[in-house]
């Protein structure tokens, strides 16, 4: 008997069959089979090689997907404001980041300041709750010394003024109908120091009669308008109900420099005084200024 060959050639395809690649036929002995030669023509590629190809297809396809997003990626950022981009540090333009805002609530029946029926501008809520609240990250000023609710004496308000004038103010506040002062201090990490001050009188009549916005304060030689705020608010309309003045301390000052803002709005008289050594910056008083007038609004 003629010994079987030990591989079968691939039977025809059926017509209009897709074609498969070949594999080699397993051996029909016992006899393990000669080594195969290696191919000396093209041949179709075997699973395995065909496998690792689509890998490399894949791969090769995620990189020029992942390539052109990050190329829309860098074009949007380029576009973008960096104000709007999260975690991007952007320089500071020396603003703090205060609570959010919120005007107290009124007892029942009580008209706003400066409506209809309130022409005088007499404010309602609790003198505390419309004074500026600390910005986040400042540490409290304890030497102020607050009494309930805020409350500081005249005598604690007249430290922040040379002895002469003291004695001048106290008589003008007792003719001029003061009723209460509060205060609200702190520090920031910069070492600014700020003072808030509420003074309430009984019409806004007399609250016109301050005279203590900026002048004759102790340690400060002498004072001058603030060219920054005056170029700032060129072109604009005076506020109105509320009257500001922004002052800063004349160069050449000492170890350090006070700046300060006044704020008129009916019966009650804001200052905000902030001193720094080496000078306090102009943006930081401005910003509070204008916070403090949204109150008493």
């Amino acid at each position: 008997m003629t010994e079987q060959s030990t591989t079968t050639d691939p039977a025809p395809a059926p017509a209009g069959a897709p074609r498969e690649p070949v594999a080699a036929a397993e051996p029909a002995s016992a006899e393990p089979a000669a080594p195969a030669e290696p191919a000396t023509s093209a041949e179709p590629a075997a699973p395995k090689d065909r496998r690792a190809l689509r890998a490399v297809l894949r791969w090769t396809a995620a990189v020029l997907v992942f390539g052109a997003a990050g190329a829309g990626a860098a074009y949007g950022i380029g576009q973008a404001e960096r104000s709007n981009l999260p975690g991007l540090s952007t320089r500071s333009d020396g603003r703090w980041t205060y609570p959010v805002l919120a005007k107290p609530a009124l007892p029942p029946g009580a008209p706003l300041p400066f409506a209809v029926d309130n022409p005088e501008g007499i404010h309602y809520a609790g003198l505390t709750q419309l004074a500026l609240p600390a910005p986040l990250g400042s540490t409290p000023d304890t030497g102020l010394k607050p009494e309930k609710d805020s409350e500081v004496s005249v005598d604690t308000f007249l430290q922040e003024y040379e002895g002469p004038a003291r004695e001048k103010m106290r008589a003008s506040f007792a003719d001029n109908g003061l009723r209460q002062i509060v205060a609200r201090g702190w520090t920031t990490p910069d070492g600014t120091r700020t003072r808030v001050y509420l003074l309430r009188f009984h019409a806004s009549g007399f609250a016109d009669t301050f005279q203590g916005c900026g002048y004759e304060l102790a340690g400060v030689k002498g004072v001058e308008p603030d060219p920054a705020w005056d170029k700032a608010r060129e072109g604009q309309p005076a506020p109105k109900p509320d009257g500001i003045t922004v002052l800063r301390e004349s160069v050449p000052f000492g170890d350090e420099q006070t700046r300060a803002g006044c704020v008129q709005s009916g019966d009650i008289q804001a200052l905000i005084l902030q001193s720094r050594k080496g000078g306090a910056e102009a943006v930081p008083l401005h910003q509070a200024v204008i916070l403090q007038r949204q109150l008493l609004s």
